[in-house]
């Protein structure tokens, strides 16, 4: 029996990444990085902060997020289907589909699993602590 004060996820739920891509796709978003985050990038691509920022930055207020194709509104990092900064990638793309858009019913969740492969019902069980896990480092830089 689900308790009042546990999510409706609170059993866990289906999730494998495939590693497809998808979620660096289209539409026009951002991908916020803190300065932990920028450091550890450049360092990953063997560039300055500075050069780094003029390549792959915007500033959207007092924030930053990584730049998108200007054609397709692909992440800026995403070639031939796969990430390029994989082993550095943002809190919030190490999150998905764990963000609280995804999260808020169960009906956001099947939406997402129609654009994303990794949900599926022979995917293993994440469990909550995991999810939950997720959601509060992605709070960190949002």
């Amino acid at each position: 029996m689900k308790r009042r004060d546990q999510p409706w996820y609170a059993t866990g739920l289906r999730f494998a990444c495939t590693e497809c891509g998808h979620c660096c796709t289209g539409p026009e978003g951002y991908v916020w990085v803190d300065e932990d985050e920028i450091e550890a990038i450049a360092g990953h691509l063997d560039l300055d902060i500075d050069t780094f920022g003029r390549r792959y930055l915007r500033r959207i207020g007092a924030k930053y997020s990584l730049l998108e194709d200007p054609v397709t509104k692909d992440c800026v990092f995403l070639k031939e289907k796969r990430c390029t900064i994989y082993e550095v990638r943002p809190h919030q793309c190490a999150a998905f589909p764990w963000w609280p858009e995804n999260l808020k019913s169960i009906r956001a969740w099947r939406q997402t699993a129609r654009d994303c492969e990794g949900i599926h019902a022979e995917a293993p069980v994440v469990p909550l602590a995991t999810i939950q896990a997720a959601l509060e480092k992605l709070g960190d830089t949002e």
